[in-house]
């Protein structure tokens, strides 16, 4: 598997029905990280994943002690629209963590605090836009990654 998504504390079903299609496509691990703004048994996620929900590999944390504690050795971005670097400076590698945060606020502000190094964002041209919309946001960053990743290996 390429990539691993993370949605810290998702809370449209919609956006993460379409991530987790996404996830499927791109080959990633979908994590998701409690609390929910939804169940998962919400239709909308359904309907947003379409048929390939029971395809996706996703892995479901109580909270992020719990993921983070689990997954203490991997490498892993965060992506805020704090974050001073742009997108494409990530070293793009297989098994690497996208670390997304819910639509409403992002990231809390102490993962953001003490992952400094590894925060990037995608910049936005227009000072009326706060954030990109989060299914939005993870489909431009995993497909740099795999566009990247393609360029690398091909040389």
């Amino acid at each position: 598997m390429p990539f691993n998504i993370v949605l810290v504390e998702p809370e449209i079903p919609n956006n993460t029905g379409n991530i987790g299609r996404l996830s499927l496509a791109s080959g990633s691990v979908l994590h998701l990280v409690k609390p929910f703004g939804f169940e998962l048994s919400d239709t909308r996620l359904k309907r947003a994943g379409l048929d390939y929900w029971k395809h996706i590999t996703v892995k479901i944390y109580e909270s992020l002690d719990e993921f983070l504690a689990m997954n203490k050795n991997k490498e892993m971005v965060f992506l805020s629209s704090a974050a001073k670097k742009s997108y494409v400076s990530i070293d793009y590698k297989d098994e690497l963590f996208f670390v997304f945060g819910k639509e409403s606020v992002g990231l809390p502000k102490e993962l953001v605090a003490n992952n400094t190094e590894k925060l990037y964002k995608i910049p936005i041209h227009s000072p009326h836009v706060r954030s990109l919309n989060l299914a939005n946001a993870v489909s431009i960053v995993v497909f740099e990654g795999l566009r990247s990743m393609a360029v690398s290996e091909n040389g």
